[in-house]
């Protein structure tokens, strides 16, 4: 059957893979679709991730980091579920998380395994455990709920699937366990159903199941069903079912009949089995999916089978219900998502047709409304109806699909039956089954309200409007109408008979409403008569008439002016203030007239009102001068001040400070300019500047930025008003940097006496000027002397302020600083007085007075300065009698009684806090030795040597030196460049270290000499020392130390050394003897010492004497020097030799040298010989591997299979390598195949042309790199059905398929390739790469076999790899379809314009254009059609309509000269008014003179230039085209240019009903003087009636009287009359109304007076009477019960009412 004729139709909808999701995770396990909206996917690698896929948006999907064993996205909304085991246990974490919102919603901890889950509904989550199933809702914080346990059928199965019903009163859970041992390829399917209500289960055997409603005939309410599919072995044979049951039957009611029906497998798919089952609710269809890809399709209510067919070559294993299109989602492990829908076309047809079941087509037919049975309906219903079947007629009519049988005809079919006596009419039986089915149309509502209204049910109009069973219409609204109107309106607004509306709502005063629906619906009523309307009958209702006119989208249809003045003619001030304060709120330039309006009558009228709305800041385009002058006047200065914009009217009004808030007025001075705020300060400053001031101050302080701080102070200043500067700088000085600021302020608060503000400013300010603040304290003699101190202790002007307070006799404030304020600075005043004179008593006293606070070393500083260090005597020894060990202290002491010379040594020698640097430097010039004890006490090593040095006190220098033992000292003093060395060696060798006794001494001297590299003086030394036969002769190091200095300086000494010495270290020394070349020495020191080894080692390294060597080994006989003889004799190429050495050695420690030597110069045989020695010490896999490499190369083969036998460790893999890359091919066989290395041994038969063999042992190594070398090896051989073999192993790996394919390319094998590649295409592994190269190797060789290779494998191309191909080799159609199913519908457009000649086709470009994201792609079509397909340029046009530039492509056109040719399209999108596609329709109908349509597009479309329309058409010879020219004229409210136009050709019509939308009363009276000069009487006569709220009565009445025409003036003058009369009536009647309430108010206060007066007169004396109504100051029980306990008023201090008892 052909799929275009098929009931059922399959697509793909999308394919996993190509959304980048992994082949190996399109499993059961990793993909989960719980609805028609949403795909899940969980990746495991590269790295853990969910991947979630909106079928809407498909190519879109999200991806989001999460590990989780289970995702399940909610069929609804944005929900994820996420299922993960808690680590080490066999918990799983539940937890649920809205996507949208990021945020978690609910989580669990279930405390055992969750097998299976699902979403049942999309608030439930139903949870399988191994033993149970529990229900979790995702609302609240509710725990899962336990439903049923599982029962023994379902042990050990794998559960598929959990469903429930709507109601959720049943469930079902379906699991698959292996097949019965008689066939367990078949897998076994069982089912478990629960009753929620009976707390039952039920067990069956079932693969799927589904739950559905069904109405049976007869019921009000649905019956539940279950279907489920098995497929089971009874007694050998297989039985496949299909069961539809009834769950819950209701009692009393019609039962639905259990059904069932046969499950046809094909021999095929003998195994095949059900997976999944999906129910249409929709079409009544039940779908069975098997695991194979076969589809059974079943009716629901019959269960006959529909269609059977296979939908996927592919395993499915996983379907979801799509119940909007009345099919189902299914996904394969291709990765391919496929929806299966209903052919509505088709299914109909095929069921009556092809199954010959008339009953069941016209079934579905009616169940889902679907064409196909029209004839068959029509036929049943004319049977039924002529056998008086009027009941079973009227449900098929009801029921007929598409509503065929809802005709009129049908109504009077019914009509025409007579009504049988005591029967019910067959007419009402009708409506009754059309009312139980659904909603009546058009026709049959009114046929049916007619009968209802004449029998008075008006009730039943109303239930069945109510619960929407009929359709309205204007008709049957006014056949309603006469019975009740309040339903005709409900019915005239659901029929949209707007103008029936209006007249509705007119006629119940409900004006408000009009607007609203007028809006809703775009209607256009006369709103300046419904606004006279109400403003006659409720004013208030006129200005919320008014607000809501203004309001409406595009503006009031009535100008404000018109509205304002309707109001002000009525002396209605409040009500227009109220309107024109709403209307005004955008505060637009054009309604400056409106703002003034308002403001100017509420300033006379309600200025507090004008204040108000002043205040709010809501206008800001009135007459402003207007507005000042009149705030004025009424008292509102402030206002004033902010209109006025002249300098003298500001001036003339700031001035009353008395009657302006004083912030207000400050805030005001923000607004003023620098220049005019100054001149307005000192006005008020010349008008009052006492009670000004405080005004001044802070407007200052305000604007201090704007009105620049010097221009302030200058201001200040020149009314010598220090309060005001004092006050104005006091608020900025804290902000301020600027030294001239700060001192400002300081010297303003000096004059206005405030000297604890100086005193704090001088303290905390960082900013004045230090030396001009201090002149200023200095010269102003203030009493209190804190600043002056503040500033010179800040600033470092002690010496200034100490000479200042000395001469001024403030001896107090000077003992002040220094004790309290700063004591640091007290040697600074010491000094200052010192060098005033002052008394040493005071001196003294003050220095004692502060103690140890006094800096001690500053102190000496500026006694010593001055000569007066004694001073300090009695201070110094009292600090130290206290303990002090202040360093500075016993330095001027020590400095002291140097200077005395009172035991000065005693002294420097015990006192261990002085610092010896500053007593040491002052000694110097003083007593130099005394320099030397000061220096050596503190280790002075510089200071120590140059003073030595200078005095040539060498002695002593030698002597600290020795002592000192410090490395960079005696570097210091060996330096060559230092002049004083040689007279220190002197004094070093002959005195200080023969004085030594201390061995550390002399080793620190032996190591300076040797640093200081003087070899020479060290022997001398040495020799002094160690020869001699002093203390240290015997010293180990002393003689190692002389024999390596005689190596270094004098070599001829060593041997001498040698012989005379024996307690040196013997090793060391040979080893640096050697070093220096000395071999001769260090043989005899290594053999004096018994170090035969190294003695050895220098023969043959040093002396390089081998035969001496061989001697010296043959006299000691000791195998270590025999192995080093070996090694030489190795390094010199002797290997026959060092193999006989190693031997005689017992060496197996060097066969790695060995194996080297013996391989570069080939003495296999003698290595064979070693190695086999070598064996028996070691066991090492090199040794074994070398030997079977050995015997390889002298070709012993036999002894290789005889040892390869036997136990050995050598590596067998390494030594076979070696011999095949050594070209041993024959041996590595050998090893190859002992090991079963069938890699490498494949390699080594192709090396040995044995090309059988090697593929042999290509497949035992299944290895894609051997299978590559083979296949290449006989490629080149030409054996290319071996190749064929080995590449069909090859090219299941994408990896190394291009590299097979380059392979057979370079050498040419086109043919071979394509045939293997063709095979590849059979294998089970099939990849998409084969099926890409193959497309690839298509387009480069057989172009002819390229299409239809894509056509049938375009889902398994890798696309892109392919369009790059077929773009090179220019295939233009084959890469447009590849580009169209890559989604690449840019490059697929594209291509088909470059290279039409091959690649256009008109219905694909179109499907392609639609989908194109580049927009200029559009326009290119546009060109490309416009060049090469001009007819088809429309088609193009309608669907690219919705998404191109409608003016960019009507300017492409108009360019090409071809606007003509796409007016079809023009016409079809003037719906969006664009202002291009209206003036280009607009030019065609002038060109066409098709007025007609002209005027259609000026009313429904007003976006385009409606005045150069207007002028192009205005003088055109068609009447028609002038007026509608003079109507574009009176849209854009050009009423003059329009009204002369209609009376230029004589449409006075027109131009009386312009003037009167116009509302210009001069235009209106010209047209009526026209009429009058023309003698157009009866124009005249309806001009007056049209035109009558513009025309004056005076002006009407002076033209016809003049004109003899007042016969024809006369309705106008009764009318005019009757309106008049009616507003004197009008306002008689308010008038007297006000004077009757007047009236009753005073007549009202009377009564009571006087009944106060009467209960005063009853009461005592001493009470008061009760209070007058209002005036608080009692208690009113009325009052209490009639407002709730109000709080009583206050009495406000009036006084007492005369005879009232107070």
């Amino acid at each position: 059957m052909a799929a275009a004729n098929a009931p059922i139709t399959m697509k793909e909808a999308l394919t996993l893979t190509s959304l980048g999701i992994n082949q190996n995770f399109i499993t059961f396990t990793h993909v989960t679709m719980e609805s028609d909206k949403y795909i899940c996917v969980r990746e495991t690698s590269p790295q853990n991730s969910v991947v979630i896929i909106d079928i809407a948006m498909p190519l879109q999907p999200l991806r989001r980091p999460i590990t989780a064993d289970s995702a399940l996205m909610n069929p609804n909304s944005k929900v994820l579920a996420l299922k993960a085991q808690s680590p080490g246990t066999t918990q799983d974490h539940l937890q649920i998380f809205n996507i949208e919102l990021k945020a978690k919603i609910k989580s669990y901890q279930m405390p055992e395994q969750v097998v299976f889950w699902k979403w049942i509904t999309p608030k439930l989550l139903g949870l399988v455990t191994q033993t149970a199933v529990f229900h979790w809702s995702i609302e609240g914080e509710t725990e899962p709920v336990k439903m049923f346990d599982r029962t023994a059928n379902l042990s050990g199965n794998q559960i598929i699937n959990y469903r429930c019903d709507p109601s959720e009163k049943w469930l079902v859970l379906i699991g698959i366990a292996p097949g019965a041992p008689e066939r367990p390829q078949l897998v076994k399917g069982n089912m478990q159903l629960f009753s929620v209500d009976q707390q039952r289960s039920q067990a069956l055997e079932a693969h799927a199941a589904s739950f559905a409603t069904f109405k049976v005939s007869g019921n009000d309410t649905p019956s539940i069903l279950i279907s489920f599919a098995t497929k089971t072995v009874i007694n050998g044979q297989l039985t496949s079912k299909l069961h539809v049951i009834e769950l819950g039957p209701q009692p009393g009611k019609a039962a639905f009949t259990k059904k069932q029906a046969d499950l046809f497998f094909p021999p095929d798919f003998a195994d095949d089995f059900p997976v999944a089952m999906q129910i249409s609710q929709k079409y009544g269809l039940i779908y069975v999916i098997t695991k194979l890809g076969l589809l059974f399709v079943y009716d629901l209510e019959t269960a006959t089978a529909v269609y059977r067919n296979r939908i996927s070559p592919d395993p499915i294993f996983l379907t979801a219900d799509a119940p909007s299109v009345g099919g189902f989602y299914a996904v394969n492990r291709r990765g391919q998502v496929l929806l299966a829908t209903v052919n509505e076309a088709t299914i109909v047809p095929f069921v009556s047709v092809q199954l010959n079941n008339l009953e069941l087509a016209v079934n579905l037919a009616k169940r889902g409304n679907l064409p196909g049975a029209e004839n068959l309906v029509v036929q049943r219903f004319q049977e039924l109806f002529s056998q008086m079947k009027y009941k079973e007629a009227a449900e098929l009519a009801a029921e007929s699909p598409q509503g065929i049988l809802r005709t009129p005809d049908t109504v009077a079919k019914f009509q025409s039956v007579p009504i049988q006596p005591g029967q019910t009419s067959p007419l009402l039986q009708y409506f009754g089954t059309l009312l139980t089915k659904g909603k009546l149309n058009a026709f049959e509502s009114l046929e049916l309200s007619r009968l209802v209204v004449n029998q008075n049910k008006k009730n039943l109009l109303e239930n069945w409007l109510a619960e929407d069973k009929l359709e309205c219409s204007e008709e049957l609204g006014d056949l309603v109408k006469t019975v009740d109107s309040d339903m005709a309106l409900k019915i005239y607004i659901k029929a949209r008979a707007t103008p029936k509306v209006v007249a509705a709502f007119a006629e119940r005063k409900e004006f408000d409403k009009i607007l609203i629906y007028s809006k809703q619906v775009g209607y256009n009523p006369d709103y300046l008569f419904l606004l006279q309307t109400i403003l006659r009958t409720d004013p208030a209702a006129a200005v919320n008439f008014a607000l809501m006119m203004s309001q409406m989208e595009g503006g009031s249809p009535v100008d404000y002016n018109v509205i304002t003045d309707l109001f002000l003619q009525r002396n209605m001030i409040r009500e227009a203030t109220s309107f024109l304060l709403d209307v005004l709120k955008p505060n637009l330039p054009e309604h400056g007239m409106l703002q003034t309006k308002v403001l100017e009558i509420n300033l006379v009228t309600f200025p507090n009102v004008a204040d108000a709305i002043l205040a709010n800041g809501m206008f800001s385009h009135y007459d402003r001068p207007r507005v000042a002058q009149l705030c004025e006047k009424a008292g509102l200065y402030m206002r004033a001040l902010q209109h006025y914009s002249d300098l003298s009217d500001i001036k003339r009004v700031v001035i009353n400070t008395h009657a302006i808030e004083p912030q207000a007025l400050v805030e005001f001075f923000g607004t003023l300019s620098r220049d005019w705020a100054l001149d307005c300060m000192k006005e008020l400053l010349l008008v009052n500047m006492r009670g000004n001031l405080q005004i001044i101050v802070q407007v200052a302080k305000e604007y201090s930025e704007q009105l620049g701080v010097d221009s302030c102070v200058k201001l200040f200043e020149q009314f010598k008003s220090y309060e005001g500067l004092y006050f104005f700088l006091g608020s900025s000085l804290s902000l301020s940097e600027d030294p001239e600021i700060h001192f400002k302020y300081i010297e303003a608060a000096a004059k206005t006496g405030q000297i604890k503000e100086v005193e704090r400013v001088t303290r905390e300010s960082n900013f004045y000027d230090p030396e001009r603040t201090k002149n200023f304290l200095m010269e102003a003699k203030l009493p209190d002397a804190r600043p002056l101190i503040n500033v010179c202790d800040r600033f470092g002007f002690v010496p200034d302020l100490t000479h200042y307070l000395y001469s001024n006799n403030m001896l107090r404030y000077i003992e002040g600083y220094v004790q309290k304020v700063n004591p640091s600075n007290a040697p600074l005043v010491v000094g200052q007085l010192l060098d005033d004179d002052c008394p040493e008593d005071f001196i003294k006293g003050l220095i004692l007075s502060v103690r140890s606070l006094l800096p001690v070393e500053p102190l000496v500083a500026e006694c010593e300065k001055r000569n007066r260090l004694k001073l300090l005597t009695q201070f110094l020894e009292h600090l130290v009698s206290e303990g002090s060990q202040d360093v500075h202290v016993h330095n001027a002491l020590g400095k002291i009684i140097i200077d005395t010379n009172h035991n000065p040594e005693h002294f420097l020698t015990t006192n261990p806090y002085y610092d010896s640097r500053v007593v040491g430097k002052y000694c110097e010039k003083r007593d130099p030795t005394l320099a030397v004890v000061a220096y050596r006490r503190g280790q002075c090593d510089e200071e120590l040597v140059n003073v030595t040095n200078k005095n040539s006190l060498f002695k002593l220098q030698a002597r600290y030196v020795v002592e000192r033992m410090e490395p960079d000292l005696w570097g210091q003093v060996l330096d060559p460049e230092n002049p004083f060395r040689r007279q220190l060696i002197d004094q070093v060798v002959s005195t200080a270290l023969p004085e030594s006794k201390n061995p550390e001494q002399v080793s620190a001297t032996v190591k300076a000499f040797m640093t200081a590299d003087l070899p020479h003086e060290l022997i001398e030394l040495l020799e002094k020392i160690v020869l001699q036969n002093s203390a240290f002769s015997g010293n180990p190091n002393l003689q190692n130390l002389l024999i390596l200095t005689a190596i270094k300086a004098d070599k001829s000494r060593v041997m001498d050394y040698i012989n005379r010495l024996d307690n040196f270290d013997g090793p060391a020394v040979g080893e640096i003897a050697v070093g220096a070349e000395l071999y001769e020495e260090a043989f005899v020191i290594f053999k004096k010492f018994n170090l035969n080894v190294q003695a050895v080692n220098v023969l043959l390294d040093n002396i390089r004497n081998i035969d001496r060597a061989v001697e010296f080994a043959n006299r000691v006989e000791e195998d270590e020097v025999w192995s080093q003889v070996g090694k030489a004799q190795l390094r010199e190429g002797l290997v026959s030799d060092a193999i006989e050495s190693f031997i005689r050695a017992n060496d197996a420690t060097q066969f790695n040298d060995v194996i080297r030597a013996a391989s570069q110069v080939n003495a296999y045989e003698d290595l064979v010989k070693y190695l086999l020695m070598v064996r028996k010490k070691v066991k090492e896999p090199k040794v074994d591997s070398e030997l079977i490499y050995a015997y390889a190369k002298i070709d012993k083969l036999g002894e290789i299979e005889e040892f390869i036998v036997q136990p050995n460790v050598a590596n067998m893999q390494t030594a076979g390598d070696r011999l095949f890359d050594e070209a041993l091919y024959e041996a590595a066989k050998i090893i190859f195949t002992h090991i079963s290395n069938w890699a490498r041994l494949a390699s080594t038969l192709v090396k040995l042309q044995q090309f059988q063999g090697a593929v042999d042992a290509a497949r035992k190594a299944n290895s894609s790199r051997t299978w590559k070398e083979v296949c290449f090896a006989c490629v080149d051989a030409e054996e290319f059905r071996l190749a064929q073999i080995c590449g069909l192993n090859i090219i299941v790996q994408v990896d190394d398929l291009e590299e097979v394919s380059d392979y057979y390319q370079n050498r040419g094998c086109f043919d071979e390739l394509i045939s293997l590649m063709e095979t590849g295409l059979g294998l089970e592994r099939a990849h998409m790469g084969i099926f890409t190269e193959l497309g690839v190797l298509y387009a480069r060789y057989r172009s002819e076999k390229l299409m239809e290779h894509i056509k049938l494998f375009c889902t398994r191309i890798n696309i892109p790899k392919l369009i790059r191909v077929c773009d090179e080799q220019q295939h233009w159609k084959e890469l447009t379809y590849l580009y169209i199913q890559y989604d690449e519908f840019d490059n697929a457009a594209a291509t088909i314009m470059n290279h039409s000649p091959e690649a256009w086709d008109h219905m694909q470009f179109k499907d392609v254009s639609v989908k194109v994201a580049n927009v200029e792609l559009y326009y290119k079509a546009v060109h490309f059609y416009l060049q090469e397909h001009p007819d088809l340029i429309n088609d193009l046009l309608n669907v690219l309509a919705p998404r191109v530039d409608h003016t960019r492509v009507v300017d492409i056109m108009r360019k090409a000269g071809h606007l003509p040719l796409v007016k079809p399209y023009m016409v079809g999108v003037q719906s969006n008014n664009v202002s291009a596609v209206n003036e280009a329709l607009n030019e065609l109908y002038v060109e066409e003179e098709d007025y007609d349509r002209l005027r259609d597009s000026i009313d429904m479309y007003d976006n385009f230039d409606q005045i150069g329309l207007a002028q192009r058409v205005e003088k055109h010879e068609l009447l028609e085209m002038r007026r509608i020219a003079a109507y574009i004229y009176k849209k854009a409210g050009r009423w003059k240019q329009s009204v002369a136009l209609s009376k230029k050709d004589n449409l006075y019509k027109d131009a009386m009903e312009t003037t009167s939308q116009s509302g210009d009363r001069d235009l209106a009276e010209e047209l009526l003087t026209f009429f009058v000069d023309q003698g157009k009487k009866e124009c005249f006569a309806s001009c007056l009636y049209t035109c009558y709220d513009l025309i004056r009565p005076d002006v009407a009445l002076e033209l016809a009287w003049m004109n003899n025409i007042i016969d024809f003036a006369f309705p106008y003058i009764l009318m005019f009359l009757r309106e008049y009369t009616s507003k004197v009536d009008d306002l008689i009647k308010d008038k007297e109304a006000a004077q009757l309430e007047v009236k009753s108010k005073e007549k009202e206060e009377k009564d009571v007076i006087q009944q106060s007066n009467m209960y005063a007169q009853l009461l005592p004396l001493a009470l008061p009477a009760p209070p007058m109504p209002g005036m608080g100051g009692g208690y009113d029980p009325g009052m209490a019960g009639g407002y709730g306990g109000m709080p009583q008023m206050p009495a406000y201090g009036m006084p007492p009412m005369p005879g009232m008892g107070y």
